[in-house]
């Protein structure tokens, strides 16, 4: 899954030289936490509410209101803007974006073309919507959690205990962290099971493998094994 399809593509940006005022103006009237900053159509840094805030007067309470327009109004945008900023191209995937934002302690970067312009923004927010979009917990249903050999063919064996029963599978993900070795965890998600007939593809499900876990959205109930 590529950058290019979950950023936002509405690039609202501020210039360098624009006052603090007008990109806290921009970040409320749009809603968004970060602006890349432009010069001469070059992108040169960003900024976030947080720096915002932390350049905003500490004791505001002791400064009359068009005091404090009129400081916020003569302070500029490169002044407290994040220069050279992090930036990923479009073709980058949101594994490869979510790791750069986790390595840089960011929330968000500019998407750049091949030429270096900015053509988006992709935030944390962006990347939980990947997140619900690839376990499929928009469509609801159970989901089943298993520890496995990982060998060929292990997954194939879980698959036909749901299709025997109807079940049909949203997403199969698959995680190494925290497993012994010659094992991993899949978590599947189905919907179509008859609820009646789950303690039979529970027992199934055991026979064949380590069943960890099962959390049905549409009942919400959960049962850890």
């Amino acid at each position: 899954m590529l950058v290019m399809d979950w950023m936002s593509k509405t690039l609202i940006t501020v210039d360098a030289n624009d006052s603090m005022h007008e990109a806290m103006k921009l970040l409320k009237e749009n809603n968004i936490g970060m602006l890349p900053v432009m010069k001469n159509g070059n992108l040169v840094g960003v900024i976030t509410d947080r720096d915002l805030k932390r350049r905003s007067p500490s004791d505001a309470t002791t400064l009359e209101v068009h005091e404090l327009l009129y400081l916020v109004s003569k302070i500029k945008v490169k002044e407290i803007m994040t220069e050279d900023p992090v930036t990923v191209p479009v073709d980058h995937t949101v594994e490869e974006t979510a790791q750069v934002l986790l390595n840089h302690g960011i929330s968000g970067v500019p998407v750049v073309d091949s030429e270096g312009k900015p053509v988006g923004v992709i935030t944390k927010t962006d990347l939980f919507k990947v997140l619900i979009s690839l376990t499929g917990v928009g469509k609801r249903g159970i989901q089943f959690a298993f520890q496995l050999e990982d060998r060929p063919g292990s997954i194939k064996e879980i698959a036909d205990i749901i299709r025997k029963h109807g079940g049909r599978i949203v997403s199969i993900l698959t995680a190494y962290k925290g497993v012994p070795k010659g094992f991993r965890r899949v978590y599947i998600r189905v919907y179509g099971l008859d609820r009646a007939k789950l303690p039979q593809i529970e027992k199934a499900f055991k026979e064949t493998a380590t069943l960890l876990y099962m959390v049905d959205h549409r009942e919400n109930k959960r049962r850890i094994y």
